[in-house]
Formats: C-alpha cells, sequence, structure tokens
C-alpha cells in the first residue's frame, strides 16, 4: 500500500509539474508578443527560428495520357509508314514536380499542399541541414488542398509554431519562406494584402484566403507564411498570375483552417465535414430588400435539401443566416466553412432573420458523406437526370481517365438537360470549367447552383465520341 500511494504522489507530482511547464511556456510566448518588435531584425529571428522546420519536397507523379496518334488508329497511310497493327490508347506519362513543407511536429509530420503531395507516386524530403528522407502520404483533402506527410527520422525534428490566423490583420508584415524555382531556404517579406478572399480556384472548395504580397512563385507552394512573432499564420497555396511568376498577389490558407484539416487526416487519414442542407448565397441590395433587411451581412437560404439537417430543424427558403454557433456570418463562404468544420451530430444554435424577425434554431448537423443519396434528388430536380460513374469499358472506349465524368441512365422528357440535346448515355465532363472526378463533386457542383441559372456543361458525346460545351438552364 505504500508503494502505491508512493507512486500516485510521484505520479500527480510529474503531472502538475507538466502543466506549470506547458503554462510557463505559454506565459513565456505571450510576454514575447508584449515585446516591442526591432524590425530592423524582426525578419532576420524569423528566419533563425523556422528555417530549420522548413522543408523542401520533390515528388514523382505517374498519369495515363491519351495517345495523341489514335485518331489516326485507321488511317491507312499512317499503318503503312509506321507499321503499327495496334496502338495503345493510353501511356504512362512520370512527371517531376517540386513544393515546400513544413515539419509541424517532433515525430516527422509535415503540412503542405494537396496539390504538391496529393497525386504522387513518389516523395523525397529534403531538410534545411541537408538530410533526405523518402515521405508516405498521411492523407489529403483537396477540397481546402492541404495534406500531411511523413518521414521517419531517428532524430527529434524542429517544428513550426501556429499562431491565430483570425487576429491577422491587413497592413501586418509577413514572412514567407520555401523553395520558389527549386532555390531551398528561400526568404520574402510583405505584408498581409487583404483577408477572407473567396472564389480563387474551385467554387466548391472550402476557401478563405489570406492575400499577401510578400513574394510567392512555383515551388513555395506548402510553406509557411509567418507573422514577425515567428507563428505560422498560414500556408502559401496560390498566386495570380498572367506571366506564370509572381506578380503581387499571393493566397495563402489560415491557419487555424490548416491546423483543423492536418489534426484531422493525422487522425483519421480523411477530413469528415458537417452538412446542413441548405443552398445559400450572399445577399446583394436587391435580395435584402426582398427579405425585408437593410444590412447585406448573413447567407441567404435559396433552397432546403428534402430530409436534411435544415429541413428537419425548421429552416427554410428565403431565411437569412446572421450567426452560427454564436458567431456573426458576414457571408455564405463563412457559414459554409464554419458548418464544414462542426463536428458530424453536434447541436448547433442558428440565428436566422426571417420575414424582418429574429429566430433562433437548433439543427443537428448532418454528414457530408452521407448528404450525396439526398443530395442526388436535387441533381435530378435541378438538371432533369440520374447518373452514375463511367465503366472500365467506357473509360477505355473514350479514352478517358478512371471517374472522369459521370453518365447520364435517366432523363426527364422536359428537363434542362433533355431540352439542350443529352441523351442517355451521354456524359458531362464539367460544369463551368470545373473538372468532374467523382459522383461526389458532381453533386457538390450542382448543389451549389442557383435556380434559372445558366451554366457551361462539357459533354461527351456516347455516338461519336467528341466532347462540346453545351449552355443549359437550371430549372
Amino acid at each position: 500500500m505504500l508503494s502505491l500511494k508512493r507512486y500516485g504522489f510521484l505520479f500527480f507530482f510529474f503531472l502538475f509539474l507538466a502543466i506549470c511547464i506547458d503554462l510557463h511556456s505559454v506565459s513565456l510566448r505571450a510576454a514575447e508578443r508584449t515585446k516591442p518588435i526591432d524590425l530592423s531584425t524582426a525578419i532576420i529571428q524569423v528566419a533563425k527560428q523556422n528555417l530549420p522546420a522548413v522543408v523542401y519536397i520533390e515528388v514523382t507523379e505517374s498519369r495515363e495520357v491519351t495517345n495523341p496518334f489514335l485518331p489516326f488508329e485507321n488511317d491507312p497511310f499512317f499503318r503503312r509508314f509506321f507499321g503499327v497493327p495496334k496502338m495503345p490508347r493510353k501511356f504512362k506519362q512520370e512527371m517531376k514536380g517540386l513544393g515546400s513543407g513544413m515539419i509541424i511536429d517532433p515525430q516527422g509530420h509535415i503540412l503542405t499542399n494537396y496539390h504538391v503531395a496529393g497525386g504522387a507516386t513518389k516523395m523525397e524530403v529534403t531538410l534545411a541541414d541537408g538530410s533526405k528522407y523518402p515521405a508516405t502520404l498521411v492523407g489529403g483533402d483537396p477540397k481546402t488542398d492541404l495534406a500531411v506527410i511523413h518521414i521517419s527520422a531517428k532524430e527529434r525534428l524542429p517544428h513550426v509554431t501556429f499562431g491565430d490566423s483570425d487576429k491577422a490583420e491587413v497592413g501586418e508584415w509577413v514572412v514567407a519562406i520555401g523553395a520558389p524555382r527549386a532555390l531551398e531556404k528561400s526568404v520574402t517579406q510583405g505584408i498581409i494584402s487583404a483577408k477572407h478572399r473567396r472564389g480563387i480556384t474551385d467554387p466548391t472548395s472550402y476557401q478563405d484566403f489570406l492575400q499577401t504580397d510578400a513574394a510567392i512563385n512555383p515551388g513555395n507552394s506548402g510553406g509557411p507564411l509567418l507573422n514577425l512573432y515567428g507563428e505560422v499564420i498560414g500556408v502559401n497555396a496560390a498566386i495570380a498570375t498572367e506571366s506564370g511568376g509572381f506578380e503581387g498577389i499571393g493566397f495563402t490558407i489560415p491557419s487555424n483552417m490548416a491546423q483543423y484539416i492536418a489534426k484531422t487526416l493525422i487522425a483519421h487519414g480523411k477530413v469528415e465535414r458537417g452538412w446542413l442542407g441548405v443552398t445559400i448565397r450572399d445577399l446583394t441590395p436587391e435580395l435584402a430588400k426582398n427579405v425585408h433587411t437593410e444590412s447585406l451581412r448573413g447567407a441567404l437560404i435559396v433552397d432546403v435539401a428534402k430530409g436534411g439537417p435544415a429541413e428537419k430543424a425548421g429552416l427554410r427558403k428565403n431565411d437569412v443566416v446572421i450567426a452560427y454557433r454564436g458567431k456573426e456570418i458576414p457571408d455564405s463562404s463563412a457559414l459554409r466553412n464554419d458548418v464544414a468544420e462542426t463536428p458530424i451530430g453536434t447541436e448547433a444554435k442558428i440565428t436566422v432573420l426571417r420575414s424582418g424577425k429574429t429566430e433562433e434554431l437548433t439543427v443537428r448537423i448532418g454528414s457530408l458523406e452521407a448528404s450525396t443519396k439526398i443530395l442526388a434528388a436535387a441533381v435530378k430536380d435541378r438538371l432533369g437526370v440520374e447518373v452514375r460513374p463511367p465503366t472500365s469499358v467506357e473509360v477505355n472506349k473514350y479514352g478517358i481517365n478512371p471517374n472522369q465524368g459521370v453518365v447520364i441512365v435517366w432523363e426527364d422528357p422536359k428537363g434542362p438537360l433533355k431540352e439542350a440535346g443529352f441523351e442517355i448515355g451521354d456524359m458531362i465532363l464539367a460544369i463551368n470549367d470545373q473538372s468532374i472526378d467523382s459522383m461526389e463533386s458532381f453533386v457538390d457542383l450542382v448543389s451549389i447552383l442557383r435556380p434559372k441559372q445558366k451554366i457551361s456543361v462539357l459533354a461527351l458525346d456516347h455516338r461519336t465520341g467528341n466532347t462540346g460545351t453545351v449552355q443549359v438552364v437550371v430549372r
């Protein structure tokens, strides 16, 4: 009994000591933030502190490419001169790429962009000291363009510290570190030019970029954007450019979003998102007038999915969501992102403006993955079709990538696609220049379409194999 008491005392003593050490480190970091920053040495200190934790990633990606000579397969002159009795429809092509990343814990987890690591068949990571390690993909999330990879090192690795991206301010000085054009350990500086930039790339992705004028070039992707306290406030992801190089407009994924995605990928290998079951849009002066509000802040519900969480909670078309879980909602993208990060099954308070009056409702957040069947009804209603993934026979016949596009298996005789000339067996490859690579991506694209919206549909004719763009008005 004495030994048990002694061990129990030691356990609580060391637990207390660990808590004190942690609180002391937090207080030290807080104290550091209250110190005035010496701008003549601040960037030097940020670089020294974080360069050891920033890595250079070389990736190899294999992909299948359609044979460009396939249309000449039956040409007698082509067959005579090249002597090819039967040409392959596809051949494998190996591509090399590069990017940056940051070590986020001593165990060797590295945060980077999905477009850097998501499709890689081989990855090699070079640390700041020049040592190289093979890396494996832990998990990736194309909707936020984030991925986590892992290296196995014998020693504990240096790692970055995350800051609160919500507290970042426009005009604040920032530092970018990465490997632009394969130039490792490059440091650039600038300011935060703007916050909450959305719709930069895929409209179905969960974007909430910080904009910066710190120089970002190809190869910087996945590297950190840091404040002058040396804290990561963003993951560099994209640039707006016509030349292919830096032109003063860069975009970085906020650290708060990146931390949530990274933790989820490490824990589960994928991201499960919350789902509300509504189609939403930003308010305009005309729409605001129709729903009896003078403010343009909030997210207007333009459609409610039958059987979804929102309908069960009593949300209606033309409700304006002005707060979610006690947080003010400035626009539709903010609501979409906040719901996506809500744990599935959570009961969330939603404040809506309905007919000029404020009401509070409680909704149990559903799973976005499980929503596909429910949203399929919205596809049927808006486009007048039912679809399925392509078969291996169709993939070989048309020379497309596996899972590319969806195939129409049923049509409403009076539906939008039927009236536009689509037939059963035709394929839908893209909507508004956004490629369809799964049933889920197709449903996602259709779910954000507004009634009476005019869209551009890239289609494949099942009779000829030819592709073309067709204009369609959503029902």
